[in-house]
């Protein structure tokens, strides 16, 4: 399968949740870049999106309400912790595995994204902006 057609399957595997929620799929670019083939799409309700991009495996996933946006894995450090029980990202041969390891992760984790006031989101988009500063060691998981 071609990465729009494993971006579609994996919108399978999102689309009870999202759609759950009031988001609407809005397929985005795809074709032949610089590092191969990818395809990219967003869900989108209001001023709220979640972007998705697929080149060999489910990679950049962004999280928008507004004007704020956080990567998923420094929106679930800045509301877990470094060793957070989130699953997305994870490590699989199966290119789908990134999208069920996403869905756990919308579903134990973003309820103030999916339903929610949008505070939490912002309180986090605030405490990434923060751990963004620290550098050295100091950055390392367990110090």
């Amino acid at each position: 399968m071609n990465p729009k057609q494993i971006l579609q399957r994996g919108c399978e595997v999102l689309d009870p949740i999202m759609t759950r929620h009031g988001f609407t799929f809005v397929e985005g670019l795809s074709g032949q870049g610089c590092g191969g083939l990818y395809a990219s799409g967003e869900y989108v309700r209001g001023d709220r999106r979640l972007g998705l991009f697929f080149r060999y495996s489910l990679g950049l996933v962004t999280y928008h309400i507004g004007e704020l946006s956080l990567p998923h894995l420094e929106y679930m450090r800045a509301l877990l912790g470094r060793n957070g029980e989130n699953q997305y990202p994870g490590f699989s041969d199966d290119p789908l595995d990134g999208f069920r390891h996403l869905k756990h992760d919308l579903e134990n984790f973003c309820t103030d994204f999916l339903s929610g006031t949008g505070d939490e989101f912002k309180v986090c988009v605030e405490r990434a902006a923060e751990q963004a500063k620290i550098k050295g060691f100091a950055a390392l998981p367990n110090n």
